[in-house]
C-alpha cells in the first residue's frame, strides 16, 4: 500500500533551516532520515519544500480566481516536505513517520494515497 508522509514544521524549525547556527544539526538530522528511508527501498517520490513565505495559493469563487500570497492558514505548523512510501501496512508507515526529525517538534500527516487507475 502507498503511503504519502507530509512533514510539518514550526516557524522556529523553518528558520533553523538556513539562519541559526543549528543549521548544520538539522540538515544532519534530515540528511540521515533521507539517507535511511532511501536505504529501504520503499520511497516511490518526495520532495522537501521551500518555506511558507514563498507559496501562493488559489482559490476560485463565483469564476473568479483569488490569489494569495501565502498558504491557505495560519497555522503553527506548515508542510515542509513528502515523501511517498511503499509499504505493507498502517502500522509501518507510522514507524516511518515517527522516525522524521521534526516528529518531536511539529508533526507528520500519514495519508493513503489513492489506488491507480
Amino acid at each position: 500500500m502507498q503511503y504519502a508522509l507530509f512533514f510539518y514544521e514550526t516557524e522556529m524549525q523553518f528558520t533553523t533551516r538556513d539562519h541559526n547556527a543549528e543549521t548544520e544539526a538539522y540538515w544532519g538530522a534530515w540528511k540521515a532520515y533521507v539517507d535511511d528511508i532511501s536505504a529501504s527501498g520503499i520511497v516511490r517520490g518526495g520532495e522537501g519544500l521551500l518555506g511558507p513565505e514563498t507559496a501562493t495559493s488559489l482559490r476560485i469563487r463565483d469564476g473568479q480566481n483569488q490569489v494569495q500570497d501565502g498558504p491557505f492558514a495560519d497555522a503553527k505548523e506548515q508542510l515542509a516536505g513528502f515523501f511517498v512510501i511503499e509499504v505493507a501496512d498502517i502500522d509501518a508507515a507510522l514507524a516511518w513517520a515517527a522516525k522524521a526529525p521534526c516528529a518531536p517538534f511539529g508533526g507528520v500527516e500519514i495519508r493513503p494515497t489513492l489506488p491507480q487507475m
